[in-house]
């Protein structure tokens, strides 16, 4: 992968660093933020090519954070199952973007989302869960996909949300799989030239200005119901379809 390097003025990295801040909050309340929120922005700053790198590394400072606020949260066992089946296929989906778009699977991963909620809103009133074949099936397909595109970390909290978990324990688990995600995905990007040291330097100030998000999120969130915590979740969801489709459609990578 042939990335450019982009020179950055000093109010970009003001525009970045107060936007990570916020969606820092937002993950922390939601279970995802950084996705959705930087990609419009980082796009036109450091290029189609550097966007899922930069924000999978900026994502190793994020996620470890939210992991360590809501570490009691924790659920080990959906954690390990799910993360062991996403992992050699997100290895696979990193390099598959090296070299190709993203854009169409982009389109029908936003679709999906966006189904996926009343269709979870149903199979909960008639108190269905992902059994454990589903998860290992789901965790492979979540795998492929977060190894090629940015924005799709929602689709592990829509995995999680069906598999049982509510709450604080969707944000801490889904915080704990894609830190070890991020990892590899990282390890992949950087082997393929994909990660100049520009693309570090964004990803640290990223990382930093959304550290302190995260402790605060835990604030918001101490007091708040689990019904309107999962209905929240289900909002984001929804969002991020739409919002996926739409820089699809609009011509990002």
């Amino acid at each position: 992968m042939d990335v450019a390097v982009h020179l950055v003025t000093f109010k970009q990295y003001c525009l970045v660093a107060a936007l990570s801040f916020i969606a820092a909050i937002v993950g922390g309340i939601t279970g995802y933020g950084t996705g959705l929120i930087l990609p419009p922005v980082l796009l036109p700053i450091v290029g189609p090519a550097a966007l899922v790198p930069v924000i999978s590394l900026s994502a190793l400072m994020t996620n470890a954070s939210r992991l360590i606020v809501f570490r009691d949260k924790f659920d080990v066992r959906h954690a390990v199952m799910l993360a062991g089946c996403a992992l050699p296929t997100c290895v696979a989906g990193a390099y598959i973007y090296t070299a190709l778009s993203g854009k169409a699977v982009t389109i029908v991963t936003g679709l999906a989302l966006i189904v996926l909620v009343p269709l979870r809103r149903i199979a909960s009133r008639a108190q269905w869960t992902l059994p454990t074949s589903g998860l290992a099936v789901a965790g492979s397909g979540y795998g492929l996909l977060v190894g090629a595109t940015s924005g799709s970390g929602i689709v592990l909290l829509s995995i999680l949300l069906a598999a049982g978990l509510r709450g604080a324990a969707v944000i801490a688990t889904d915080a704990g799989i894609s830190l070890l995600l991020g990892l590899a995905k990282t390890a992949v990007f950087q082997t393929a030239g994909a990660l100049p040291a520009s693309a570090w330097i964004m990803a640290i100030v990223i990382g930093c200005c959304a550290t302190p998000g995260a402790f605060l999120a835990r604030r918001l969130t101490a007091g708040l119901p689990i019904h309107v915590h999962t209905s929240i979740l289900d909002g984001v969801v929804v969002l991020g379809g739409a919002l996926l489709v739409i820089q699809a459609c609009g011509g990002g990578r």
